[in-house]
């Protein structure tokens, strides 16, 4: 079922009644609907979660790159490229029945025959990440209970990184075999009390030690093209969550466009404004001699012990949330078979968005309206996964030039090629399922309910049949913005419904050029071996 529709529009300037009329009938169609258990909050946390990880700690090395004025710009406009991401996510998610929102579906509509490649990229991407999670904890593990107590330095196996990794898995295993995203909100509640302390601790250190020399700092400079462009990957692939949106998505409660983009606002911003706070406070504490972890150049003490268990805290709690995406993505994979992209894809749903005829296939899944995966196969994916992944953190020191190149293209894919591809396609106005979603929102009829929102919108109803009126006599829209302002600034809505299909669909194309762009500057700068993996 499609869940609220207003992804369509006319090419003329001024919404009509009908379009308005369509998002009443849309809005009153996702209140009817079945959806997911997760509220708001704990979206915020899961998605927050994804988002901050072990990479804030090089946020002050990055602005030592880039100068303070540029190392803010950058770290909003990675912000705001990502968060439109999300939103195109969830854009297209409307395309499908509701708490089936994938990147394998949305593949299976757009792009068939290479839904395989994107969810192998995906799985890829999030395993490494994993991986590399798993290696952090056998590395800090050692150094965090010597610094609790000098004695364990003489007991060998607390010095062994594969001890701690095995004795980590007694932690993550039962937490990746969790079905719900949503069951993990109590958990990321711990992981973001982690980071909360080590934003505490770098903010303390910022107000109580001596500051860098002025002449150490970069308030306008920047130390150059080369260390800038270098330091970028870092700060882009600091806000990659997509993998988790549309489960997210799926598991919403209430999945209207405001509760969507509220969501996406108060991760993104929340993330947005540590990594400006972390950047600015440690790079001013150390100015240009501030290294990638900047916990690691500060004295010996109870207190930076303390913050490296938080580091282990939050990564140990952040692998669950990769093991979910890439369980799906591999499921997916293995369920793939070529399609033949002649033959429109049928709607299994009515307009109302129900079943038309109730299957034990149609139950959600991760991955769209494929058949949901069963508790053998769960366990066995989930398992599969995690033996892998503990054998490649024993036998691998370091990820770090493995993953820059799968950040490089697994990041950037799922982050802003796919999301504004998808979108692009998906919804062109002589898409199959763009008439076809159309077609579902006019059969729908305006219920009781729905005509008193109908009134509350009367107003912004009366200005677009205004509007129409004035243009046909020949008022342009200028002047009579010129005299009414309000009216202009009354069309704005927090949920971006206001927005114009026609400019979502340049801004996606916009956005999936941007995401080549930033894959072809990584991958140039992992060949002269200076990127650093997230």
């Amino acid at each position: 079922m499609p869940n609220y529709s207003t992804i369509a529009g006319e090419s003329s300037g001024s919404a009509s009644a009908g379009d308005m009329a369509r998002q009443i009938r849309a809005r009153g169609r996702q209140k009817e609907s079945g959806g997911g258990q997760a509220t708001m909050v704990s979206s915020v946390i899961n998605l927050l979660n994804t988002i901050i990880g072990a990479g804030t700690l090089a946020m002050p090395s990055a602005m030592s790159h880039f100068g303070m004025t540029l190392g803010v710009i950058v770290i909003v406009w990675s912000g705001f490229t990502s968060a439109f991401g999300l939103y195109l996510q969830s854009r297209c998610s409307r395309y499908l029945d509701r708490g089936t929102s994938s990147f394998f579906a949305l593949s299976q509509m757009t792009y068939p025959n290479a839904a395989v490649i994107f969810d192998a990229a995906i799985a890829i991407k999030c395993f490494g990440v994993g991986v590399s999670y798993m290696i952090i904890i056998g590395d800090l593990m050692p150094d965090v209970v010597g610094g609790f107590d000098a004695r364990a330095n003489d007991i060998p196996f607390l010095m062994d990184r594969n001890f701690w990794i095995t004795a980590f898995m007694l932690v993550i295993i039962p937490l990746s075999f969790l079905r719900r995203l949503d069951s993990l909100k109590y958990t990321s509640i711990v992981a973001l009390v982690a980071i909360g302390y080590l934003i505490v601790l770098v903010v303390y250190h910022f107000a109580s030690d001596v500051l860098a020399p002025r002449d150490k700092i970069r308030f306008v400079s920047w130390g150059g093209p080369v260390e800038a462009l270098a330091s970028l990957p870092v700060v882009i692939f600091a806000y990659t969550c997509h993998q988790n949106m549309f489960s997210i998505l799926n598991e919403l409660a209430n999945n209207s466009p405001g509760s969507v983009v509220g969501v996406i606002s108060s991760s993104i911003g929340s993330a947005a404004s540590v990594y400006v706070l972390v950047a600015i406070t440690g790079y001013l504490t150390f100015g240009n001699d501030v290294t990638g972890n900047i916990v690691s150049m500060y004295p010996p003490s109870i207190a930076s012990t303390i913050a490296r268990a938080a580091i282990v805290i939050l990564v140990t709690f952040s692998i669950p949330l990769q093991v979910h995406p890439c369980r799906a993505s591999v499921d997916a994979v293995l369920k793939w078979r070529p399609k033949d992209v002649s033959r429109p894809q049928a709607r299994t749903s009515s307009p109302g968005g129900r079943p038309l005829i109730p299957t034990p296939a149609q139950s959600r899944s991760d991955h769209g309206p494929t058949a949901p995966i069963s508790d053998a196969r769960f366990a066995i994916l989930t398992t599969v996964i995690l033996v892998l992944g503990y054998i490649v953190a024993l036998t691998v020191v370091s990820l770090e030039r493995v993953l820059a190149y799968v950040g490089a293209t697994g990041s950037t894919s799922i982050s802003f090629i796919l999301p504004g591809l998808f979108y692009y396609k998906i919804s062109d106005p002589n898409a199959i399922h763009h008439q076809r979603l159309m077609k579902d929102d006019d059969a729908l009829p305006l219920t009781e309910s729905e005509g008193e929102d109908e009134d509350v919108d009367e107003g912004l109803l009366g200005r677009s049949v205004e509007s129409v009126r004035s243009a046909a006599s020949g008022t342009s829209a200028k002047s009579r913005t010129t005299m009414f302002p309000w009216r202009w600034r009354k069309k704005w809505r927090w949920d971006m419904e206001h927005l114009k299909p026609e400019f979502l669909r340049g801004a996606a194309l916009a956005l999936a050029i941007y995401g080549l762009c930033v894959m072809g500057v990584c991958l140039a700068m992992n060949l002269v071996g200076t990127v650093k993996a997230h």
